[in-house]
């Protein structure tokens, strides 16, 4: 970047580059439906939930989970003896997995796009730059919307109903492959049950359109959003200069420990695959969930509490020690203390989740400047606040931001599944899942971590003479912009 580089390159009264914002606008959501379908249609086939059904549909319908869209499942099940309310299902998760691909690939060609505006950018195009974005993606998930729906056969001598005591197979439970024997599932079959297994039902899906589409358009704006607040390198609009140096550096190291925590995920899920029975379903799972594991991990190990409860067969999809906390089908309370009793090793979540918070402390005190220049040509002329005062400033800061973040993080993993029978191919008669993190208790406990850690590590970076060594250039005032060589 030059001094004489042009610092504004929409200027009162000239037009809008459109073709270039149409363009940008196009490769940015194309890319990051591709990336979102890929990882959804990779994942639902190494599960294996490609054999209930049609592979395309269901991509569809992940996808549109993963934007933020609604998915109802439905069907004719009276013949297994399930009617009215127990014949309903629905569905309140989003994989995460395939939202981290496409929230990465549309920030990445979208913030890419305003790098050639130079030092800053005019609010009218970044605003059409935004707006085309946002708009062709909705309308996109349209199509997606029309797309994401199938009819499920399932047939009644597949479901293991002539294992079951009275189904004429002499058998003492329900064999799910990779889960063993479950047992009585709940009593939900009638007492004739052997003449149930000649009988087959049409399950099915629907993405519904109005709430994908308000999800859609709520998703890609977030993602933007955190686009432009993480990126420290990305120009904006004149007067702005506040957003460069107080608030990027925080977003910035909270994002970046973010996207940490899944890689460590994910290679603990390719750990585990290595010496397991079924790697592809450990591989599939991580590529559409690892995501959901990990930030679910993050307010837990910060003790923000969750209220949950889970009963039949989805109880077994729990990891360990979840699953035995909520195995007793009432609402219970989810905290660390708890899930510490039952399996001691959990502790090690919340060190894990306070080191991560102390990393992001360390890196925010070094992207901070540590003084601001006091006008054109000030590099030299920068006053230090002293280690107290660079401490409460970063304290302050990233208090606040983690107070935003971590009801964020506790809000995107909640599940809510309550299934009759069969869902995206798996199958579970009379189960649910709820898991709910408590918004207010995440907010007062985001405020304190964060601050706890902005202070811890802006000393430490103050001790090791690291603080302000990462700023960048747009973070360093007025008189220090366009000065690099």
């Amino acid at each position: 970047m030059s001094a004489s580089m042009s610092v504004d390159t929409t200027k009162p009264g000239s037009r809008l580059p459109w073709g270039d914002i149409v363009l940008s606008a196009i490769a940015c959501v194309s890319w990051a439906l591709i990336g979102m379908a890929g990882t959804a249609a990779l994942g639902l086939h190494l599960l294996e939930a490609d054999s209930a059904g049609s592979l395309g549909p269901m991509t569809a319908a992940v996808v549109a989970l993963g934007a933020g869209g609604s998915v109802t499942p439905s069907g004719d099940v009276s013949a297994f003896g399930l009617t009215g309310a127990e014949a309903a299902t629905a569905i309140e998760i989003t994989p995460l997995g395939v939202s981290l691909v496409g929230a990465l690939l549309l920030s990445w060609f979208f913030l890419r796009s305003l790098r050639s505006a130079g030092v800053v950018i005019a609010p009218a195009e970044l605003l059409a730059r935004a707006g085309a974005v946002v708009t062709l993606f909705v309308a996109m998930l349209g199509g997606l919307a029309w797309a994401g729906h199938d009819v499920i056969t399932i047939d009644g001598s597949a479901l293991g109903l002539d294992d079951l005591p009275g189904g004429g197979g002499g058998g003492g439970g329900l064999e799910i492959p990779g889960l063993g024997d479950v047992g009585d599932i709940g009593g939900l079959l009638p007492d004739q049950i052997g003449g149930l297994i000649d009988a087959e039902a049409a399950v099915g899906f629907t993405v519904d359109t109005v709430p994908t589409l308000l999800g859609g358009l709520g998703w890609s704006t977030g993602i933007l959003l955190i686009a432009l607040l993480a990126s420290r390198r990305t120009p904006l609009p004149r007067g702005w200069e506040a957003v460069h140096r107080v608030v990027r550096p925080a977003a910035s190291a909270l994002v970046t420990v973010a996207l940490v925590a899944v890689a460590a995920g994910l290679a603990a899920a390719g750990y585990a695959a290595i010496g397991d029975d079924h790697p592809r379903r450990i591989a599939g799972a991580a590529l559409l969930g690892a995501p959901n594991g990990v930030w679910l991990g993050v307010p837990i190990g910060l003790f923000v509490p969750f209220d949950g409860r889970a009963s039949g067969v989805l109880t077994n999809f729990l990891p360990d020690p979840l699953d035995d906390l909520l195995d007793s089908g009432s609402d219970q309370s989810v905290t660390l203390g708890r899930l510490a009793d039952l399996d001691g090793r959990v502790w090690l979540l919340g060190v894990a989740a306070a080191m991560m918070m102390l990393l992001a402390g360390v890196l925010m005190a070094v992207r901070t400047p540590v003084g601001v220049g006091n006008g054109p040509g000030a590099a030299a002329e920068v006053r230090d606040p002293g280690a107290l005062a660079f401490a409460g400033r970063c304290a302050l800061r990233l208090g606040i931001a983690t107070a935003l973040v971590l009801p964020l993080l506790a809000w995107v993993t909640e599940v809510s599944v309550d299934a009759s029978l069969s869902v995206l191919g798996f199958d579970a008669f009379g189960a649910g899942v709820e898991l709910r993190g408590q918004l207010g208790m995440a907010l007062l406990l985001g405020a304190v971590w964060g601050a706890a850690a902005g202070a811890t590590g802006a000393l430490l970076a103050r001790a090791s003479g690291a603080a302000g060594r990462g700023a960048a250039l747009f973070a360093l005032g007025d008189g220090r912009w366009g000065l690099e060589g």
